[in-house]
């Protein structure tokens, strides 16, 4: 396992990485018999072409991006976004004046499905699982009958290339680690008598604005008597009590991409089985840490992970796995559950989160996040302290 500390990087992508990413999608598209490959959703549009734009957040508009058999990617896409994605490597941008409830750019996309994919040809859409469309589903029929094309999945060809991170993309997952694992050093700094969740949740997020992130998405804060009830939930106003433990969790980004990790802290004092539980995920999370090479299967990562939690007496998960993929989007692909084969490769960045219940309605998690080298697992975040920290 290593560590490495780097300067902060660019923002952007040359347009190198881009035709690197394209050529990859061909390549994909071929062995899966497609002939173009059509994105919507923000995280797919932006890793084709380098478009974003905080107008994502108004839901009016769609926005198209077509990969073809070969050459640069065809945007086709609202007036108002012209300049910016002719800001990007992307040179043949195709508009209306949106938004056209009569016809909201479907004429404009099905003839350029009909020029790129050909009449008869196989279009790849965005129709499998974590994959969603950021269009009128009923539109999708339509489109593809006036470019006289078929709508196939095209979740094998989006997942293939985004498993494998380019080390353009791993610098900025690493840097964004390193912003919110110095963040969460000075959390207890930061507590305070008579403080809440949100209180101590809304510091941190200025803190990680300060040092560099351009937004939080993701902040939770759950605390709880002996324990925590669940990680998905919160801040809320509940005040910070001696005896309670407190667990933050955070999905903070800089430049498009996540960081996704946490942090577990008793106040004032912590109980045995509390310590217990921290040094059973601590431990967990260091063997997924080691067992984390390529060539391995996810599903034989969790079960290194669920292995140890077994022996210290978990009495359940409700998370549902031990971690997941990471990049663009909080979570990712693939899984760490029993039932997702993939394989691990070189460049692939993931949380590692062993959880476990060790009393009823008590949970520990921890969550570290890595990326898969020839040699085994580089550490992206600080890794956490063995024994589970008090706060005064």
């Amino acid at each position: 396992m290593t560590t490495v500390t780097v300067k902060t990087p660019p923002r952007g992508f040359p347009a190198a990485e881009f035709e690197q990413r394209a050529t990859r999608a061909q390549r994909a598209m071929r062995e899966h018999g497609l002939d173009a490959l059509l994105v919507t959703a923000p995280q797919q549009v932006r890793y084709f072409t380098g478009f974003d734009t905080q107008f994502w957040e108004s839901p009016t508009r769609p926005w198209y991006v077509v990969v073809p058999a070969a050459g640069a990617p065809v945007a086709v896409i609202p007036e108002i976004g012209e300049p910016g994605m002719r800001a990007t490597w992307v040179t043949d941008v195709r508009t209306w004046p949106a938004p056209n409830p009569g016809d909201d750019g479907i004429s404009l996309l099905a003839g350029t499905l009909r020029e790129l994919a050909g009449a008869g040809g196989t279009v790849g859409a965005e129709l499998g699982p974590e994959l969603q469309l950021r269009m009128p589903a009923k539109q999708l029929p339509q489109i593809a009958e006036q470019a006289g094309v078929t709508i196939a999945d095209g979740t094998a060809v989006i997942r293939y290339c985004r498993h494998v991170k380019s080390e353009l993309e791993i610098d900025k997952i690493r840097h964004i680690c390193q912003i919110a694992s110095d963040s969460f050093a000075v959390v207890p700094d930061l507590i305070q008598a008579g403080d809440t969740e949100r209180a101590v949740v809304q510091k941190m997020r200025a803190d990680l604005i300060r040092r560099g992130a351009d937004s939080s998405p993701y902040l939770i804060g759950v605390s709880g008597p002996g324990g925590y009830d669940n990680i998905v939930m919160g801040p809320t106003d509940r005040v910070l009590g001696t005896g309670d433990l407190f667990i933050i969790d955070t999905g903070t980004v800089f430049d498009g991409y996540f960081c996704d990790f946490d942090r577990n802290w008793a106040i004032g004092t912590a109980g045995d089985e509390a310590r217990r539980a921290y040094e059973a995920v601590w431990h967990a999370t260091e063997a997924g840490i080691a067992a984390a090479r390529p060539g391995v299967r996810v599903c034989d990562l969790w079960q290194v992970m669920a292995d140890e939690l077994a022996k210290a007496d978990s009495v359940g998960n409700n998370v549902g796995r031990l971690g997941h993929g990471l990049g663009l989007q909080l979570t990712e692909p693939p899984s760490n559950h029993p039932q997702d084969e993939t394989v691990l490769e070189v460049g692939t960045v993931l949380s590692i989160e062993p959880g476990m219940e060790f009393a009823p309605g008590r949970m520990m998690v921890h969550e570290e996040n890595i990326v898969i080298r020839e040699g085994g697992a580089e550490l992206l975040t600080t890794r956490a302290t063995p024994e589970l920290p008090v706060v005064s």
